[in-house]
């Protein structure tokens, strides 16, 4: 659909002209005479950009602009003036307008002012929406669990939450340390800013100083612009630091740093850069052993460590396996485009009675797997493949593989390419004899980097 602009003029053919040629860049456009005209039209009417005059007997442009941001902020205004000075621009721009352009104009400059400002109108509207659906999904309500263990978390989160406390996350790989971390963030005063997640253990130790802090040009061999750090990122909102234990020792000292006195210096910089920055950090690894081990500073785990929580794994959740389960297959399904309807008793019981040494990460790909392999519409204990020595029949499988992800990932691309072979790699015939979508199919297919000749994009 065409964007909607409302053309205000009190020269009444002269905005009717100015419409039409908008009409003809492909605009749906409406043109009125009047301030009151356009306040009533607004009203009744969806606008996604005002193109106003300043001078007009009834109500000035001004006094418009002022009208329409009193009931929708996020509306675009654009000012039209033949009396165009510096100063004059200046406020209106400070009073909410985007942008002026002066008489007489090009119909060209126009028409680049009104498309920049419906870019950037986009781009905040989509911002605010993803937003919205992360506070949603980071909402108490919205966290799946109703087991002691869990409960008790949650009710952590919610004491710390609306604090400025550096909170420290402690549990198994694959309890969900990053959902907690963002749970808090989302129900914090901060929601509103960023939220920038740093893995630790990820990043080389050479490069780690300059991912937190910045650095600036010529810095080092290779820095030849100036690059803004996390902690900058994070401004206002909040740091996530995940498997600080990996942190080297000469880093931890500027973290301290920088959580102590809110302020750090990028590399290569002796000018001090100021932050307000909620810390919250997490690992796996016990750190009291760290810092026995001369691996981790003590003062640092007292500054990060000043509300810590501890989640549970998930074999101590075990309430709210189902849950997660249905949760997980429900998405998964979803996704693939498959019709499932949910998970036999005997299943049940075996998810029940399995260990979860990977936990919740762990049940996650368990029944992503799940939905792939599976040929009824309810889920059999001989789809979820669960390995190691608490699985059913564990005594004919393998052992618990020592890189999971990679398991499971050659666990699909078997399936995928048994599919495909059996239908002689028409991905029509691979995707019904999976069970899953066309597209589906396709998108699992590129990201294994499985090559097979027959099978190209599908068509919509």
């Amino acid at each position: 659909m065409a964007p909607a602009i409302l053309v205000v003029d009190d020269e009444k053919r002269l905005g009717e002209v100015l419409a039409a040629a908008l009409t003809e860049r492909g605009f749906e456009t409406t043109a009125v005479s009047s301030a009151a005209a356009a306040l009533a039209h607004c009203e009744a009417n969806a606008v996604d950009l005002v193109l106003t005059d300043l001078r007009m007997p009834d109500r000035s442009g001004r006094d418009l602009l002022l009208a329409l941001k009193e009931g929708r902020p996020d509306l675009p205004v654009i000012i039209m003036t033949a009396y165009a000075t510096v100063r004059g621009a200046v406020d209106l721009i400070k009073d909410g307008a985007f942008d002026y352009v002066a008489k007489p104009f090009e119909l060209d400059d126009v028409v680049a002012t009104i498309e920049r400002a419906l870019k950037i109108r986009a781009v905040v509207n989509e911002n605010a929406r993803l937003r919205m659906e992360l506070e949603g999904r980071y909402c108490f309500e919205n966290l799946i669990g109703e087991s002691a263990p869990f409960r008790n978390v949650l009710q952590q989160v919610g004491e710390v939450a609306q604090s400025r406390a550096s909170v420290l996350l402690h549990g198994e790989s694959g309890t969900g340390k990053e959902l907690i971390a963002r749970a808090i963030h989302y129900n914090s005063p901060r929601r509103e800013m960023p939220f920038i997640a740093v893995n630790c253990a990820a990043i080389p130790e050479t490069l780690i100083e300059s991912e937190l802090f910045g650095h600036v040009k010529g810095a080092f061999t290779g820095a030849t612009s100036n690059r803004e750090g996390r902690f900058s990122a994070a401004d206002g909102g909040t740091l996530f630091l995940d498997e600080i234990a990996d942190m080297p020792l000469s880093v931890q000292a500027k973290v301290l740093r920088a959580v102590q006195e809110q302020s750090f210096e990028p590399v290569g910089s002796s000018k001090p850069l100021k932050v307000d920055v909620r810390i919250i950090a997490a690992s796996h690894k016990d750190l009291q052993k760290a810092i026995a081990d001369g691996a981790f500073r003590m003062d640092l785990y007292y500054r990060l460590a000043v509300f810590p929580i501890t989640l549970p794994p998930l074999r101590e959740r075990h309430d709210d396996i189902p849950l997660l389960a249905a949760h997980f297959l429900r998405r998964a399904a979803q996704e693939m485009g498959k019709k499932i309807d949910g998970i036999s008793l005997p299943a049940q019981e075996a998810l029940a009675h399995y260990g979860w040494p990977g936990n919740i990460r762990e049940l996650q790909n368990c029944m992503e797997r799940a939905a792939i392999v599976a040929r009824a519409p309810v889920i059999e204990p001989k789809d979820l493949m669960l390995f190691g020595p608490e699985a059913p029949g564990a005594s004919a499988q393998r052992a618990l593989p020592s890189d999971l992800d990679g398991e499971l990932e050659r666990i699909e691309r078997e399936f995928l390419l048994e599919a495909l072979k059996e239908s002689g790699g028409v991905q029509a015939r691979a995707a019904e004899r999976l069970g899953i979508t066309e597209r589906s199919l396709w998108h699992r297919v590129k990201k294994l980097a499985i090559k097979v000749s027959r099978v190209a994009e599908p068509h919509e």
